[in-house]
């Protein structure tokens, strides 16, 4: 879905056995304020159309980085440069990546 709506860099990992508070981080970058607003809501309502589950949003994309917390899954948004700043992919670099597309 996230690649359908033109996000980047999209990155899985598992981190069910570092993590107490998520299995899953999924890390995307977007080219524009708008373009990660609504990458955050379309993964809302694919997420609510297809699982009837409520995420919770924190940030804004004028801010350059937007989590969204599906519970076992935290969805990361980022400005190409909020990412590399952050560098969250170093951070849990123990996480096992499943999915990597460039």
């Amino acid at each position: 879905m996230l690649e359908n709506k033109k996000g980047e860099d999209i990155l899985l990992l598992d981190l069910r056995e570092i993590a107490p508070f998520t299995d899953f981080f999924i890390l995307c970058s977007g080219t524009s304020d708008r373009m990660l607003q609504a990458l955050a809501d379309a993964a809302v309502e694919w997420i609510r159309d297809h699982y009837h589950f409520k995420g919770r949003l924190e940030g804004e994309g004028i801010d350059g980085w937007i989590l969204v917390d599906f519970g076992d899954v935290t969805l990361h948004l980022f400005a190409p440069e909020k990412r590399s700043y952050y560098n969250l992919e170093e951070l849990w670099s123990a996480g096992k990546v499943l999915l990597h597309l460039q």
